[in-house]
């Protein structure tokens, strides 16, 4: 993926040791890697960590790497630092609750390798909470055990790009580079899951 023009710009600067063009590249991350974190925490740990602490030990170590030229120029900047911040959120993980304690029972996780996962539970409480009206809050609970199923019996990647569009807001070129894919296919693939959740949602009342 290219970086736009002037982010080049701010890039090459920051990779010549520019602290302030670091800096701004940074800020501009923020929001969207608070909102990746905050999707991604475990439940347990939210009354310990703020989001936002894990967002800046993040950029500490992202402008660490780029004083050491340790920076991999080959990964879009904003997937570079995305890395660095699920990377720590892993690390926080395993300090605080254990590698296994990242298992969410016998539910079908997203990503399965080191990084934090995103269940089926999660993305299910999402949906439902953006596709449901207040009079529905009630029988929320038991049609969300219903979105889980359908979200278990989804293929793998289909769920991948669901939650990298729909959740972590990554454009379609970003979902592509992460799931090394053809944008076609991951743009193709995000219609049609959604799509498909969309409508089995309504067939059951909801939406």
């Amino acid at each position: 993926m290219v970086e736009p023009d002037d982010n080049q710009m701010l890039l090459s600067r920051a990779d010549a040791g520019d602290p302030h063009a670091l800096g701004e590249l940074l800020e501009q991350s923020r929001e969207r890697l608070l909102q990746i974190v905050s999707f991604r925490m475990d439940q347990r740990l939210r009354a310990r960590i703020d989001p936002a602490d894990v967002v800046q030990d993040a950029f500490a170590e992202a402008t660490k790497r780029i004083g050491l030229q340790q920076r991999d120029v080959r990964i879009p900047f904003f997937l570079w630092l995305r890395l660095l911040t699920l990377e720590r959120l892993a690390q926080l993980h395993r300090s605080n609750l254990g590698v296994k304690a990242r298992d969410a029972g016998r539910e079908v996780s997203i990503f399965s390798g080191p990084l934090p996962q995103a269940t089926s539970a999660v993305i299910a409480a999402q949906l439902l909470g953006g596709l449901t009206s207040p009079s529905q809050a009630a029988i929320r609970v038991e049609t969300r055990l219903t979105v889980e199923e359908k979200l278990n019996e989804m293929e793998p990647i289909d769920r991948d790009v669901l939650v990298l569009r729909h959740f972590e807001k990554l454009s379609n070129q970003e979902t592509a580079r992460v799931l090394n894919i053809k944008p076609s296919a991951a743009s193709n693939r995000f219609i049609r899951a959604l799509q498909k959740l969309k409508a089995e949602l309504q067939e059951d009342g909801f939406g």
